[in-house]
C-alpha cells in the first residue's frame, strides 16, 4: 500500500517531478500502457462521471492524458494541449472546472495504485512516481466537506530538486 496524506486547504505542496528513469524503464509504449490501464480503472470507478462516458470520447481522453504523463516523465514533447504553458500550472488550472473533493482524490490515487502494482518495473520507480502523484494531486482538490471551495495557486506548487 502506498501512503496518502490528507489535503490541507491553502497549504503549499512540495513535490519532485517524476524520475525520468520511469520513462526510460517503460519507454513510450510501456508508459502509454500504464496510463491506459489506469484510465480503464478510472472508467469503472466512482469518479468515472468526471470523464466522457462515450467510449470513443473516453479513448481520446486516455490518449491525451497518456501523452501528458509521457512528456511529464521525461519522454518526448508530445502534449500540445498546454500550448507552451508550464505543465504543472496547466494541470492545476485544468481541474478547476470540476468540483474535486478529497474522496475523489483518494479514488483517483487508488486507480493508479492498481495500475502501478500491475506494472513490471523496479519498486523504487513506482514509489518515486507515486510520491509525485500523491503530492501533486493535492493541488487539484478544490471542494471541501465544510462547503467551502479553494483553488490552489500555481505558487503553492513548490518543486523540490
Amino acid at each position: 500500500m502506498y501512503d496518502v496524506t490528507p489535503v490541507v486547504k491553502g497549504k503549499n505542496v512540495h513535490f519532485k517531478m517524476p524520475d525520468p528513469a520511469l520513462y526510460e524503464a517503460l519507454g513510450y509504449e510501456g508508459m502509454k500502457d500504464l496510463m491506459y490501464r489506469f484510465y480503464d480503472e478510472i472508467y469503472e470507478s466512482s469518479i468515472a462521471n468526471f470523464f466522457p462516458q462515450d467510449e470513443e470520447e473516453f479513448a481520446k481522453v486516455k490518449e491525451k492524458n497518456a501523452r501528458f504523463f509521457i512528456q511529464l516523465c521525461g519522454g518526448p514533447k508530445v502534449y500540445t494541449e498546454s500550448e507552451g504553458q508550464d505543465l504543472t500550472e496547466y494541470m492545476i488550472r485544468l481541474h478547476d472546472a470540476f468540483s474535486i473533493y478529497e474522496k475523489s482524490r483518494y479514488e483517483w490515487l487508488g486507480c493508479m495504485e492498481i495500475a502501478l502494482r500491475e506494472t513490471d518495473i523496479p519498486q523504487e520507480l513506482k514509489e518515486s512516481f507515486w510520491e509525485y502523484l500523491e503530492a501533486f494531486s493535492k493541488l487539484t482538490v478544490n471542494s471541501f466537506t465544510d462547503g467551502s471551495h479553494y483553488y490552489s495557486a500555481y505558487t503553492q506548487a513548490i518543486q523540490d530538486d
